[in-house]
């Protein structure tokens, strides 16, 4: 039985945009893990995306607007619908798997998941890593939510996409932070403060959530002026 494609099949069928499969191996002793040993049983990760709506993105200025504060929660907990499902599968299959929330928090302090939602898909070919961190899909842009499934299940990685922002510095320049720091890599960088000052991020990210009718850490400037998933 070929799992991969059935994997990528019923996830798709279930709503997402797009899936892949990352070899969790490059992980193991340089990503931040919580709790460390959270991959002693898993080999590999299925990571999926939902496509943000268009026009909600397009009206985002310099700021996040309510409109995709509602939405960005409602594209999460469509991703923890189906990553439950899929994860449920999966066990169903005699496997092994958890599923990770969709922007779950485990350390406040450096705004960290059990593990990166973006490096997962980066190495399972959703995207490449882009000047702000963001996964940038060569479709959608930067124009995604991301959910990830941990797993033991018999799967064929995908390949990483090599980066392809090249001179592009949109989301450096419309940064309402001005904390991207126009570092270019040809795959990912070793540390995400080469490329942004994650302190200068969450300072906004924090600002922008007292807004009326936000309540949620969000800013999405850079998702918009990407020119990848601009149908302009």
């Amino acid at each position: 039985m070929d799992f991969t494609k059935q994997i990528k099949r019923l996830t798709v069928e279930k709503g997402a945009n797009l899936a892949g499969i990352a070899d969790l191996k490059p992980f193991r002793g340089k990503l931040p893990i919580i709790p460390e040993n959270l991959l002693n049983s898993f080999k590999y990760g299925v990571s999926f995306a939902i496509k943000l709506n268009y026009e909600i993105i397009e009206h985002i200025k310099d700021k996040p607007t309510p409109e995709y504060a509602t939405h960005y929660l409602q594209i999460n907990n469509f991703l923890n619908i189906i990553s439950g499902e899929i994860a449920g599968w999966i066990k169903s299959q005699g496997y092994k798997a958890v599923n990770i929330l969709a922007s779950e928090v485990k350390d406040e302090t450096r705004l960290l998941g059990s593990i990166s939602h973006k490096a997962v898909a980066r190495m399972a070919g959703i995207g490449w890593q882009g000047k702000s961190l963001l996964v940038v899909n060569p479709e959608f842009g930067p124009r995604l939510r991301l959910a990830t499934i941990l797993t033991d299940m018999p799967l064929t990685p995908d390949t990483p996409l090599l980066n392809q922002c090249g001179k592009c510095k949109a989301c450096v320049v419309f940064c309402p932070a001005k904390a991207i720091k126009n570092v270019s890599t040809e795959s990912n960088y070793d540390s995400p403060e080469i490329a942004v000052d994650l302190n200068k991020c969450g300072e906004k990210l924090y600002e922008f959530a007292k807004l009326p009718d936000v309540g949620v850490r969000i800013c999405g400037v850079c998702v918009k002026v990407c020119p990848y998933g601009n149908k302009k």
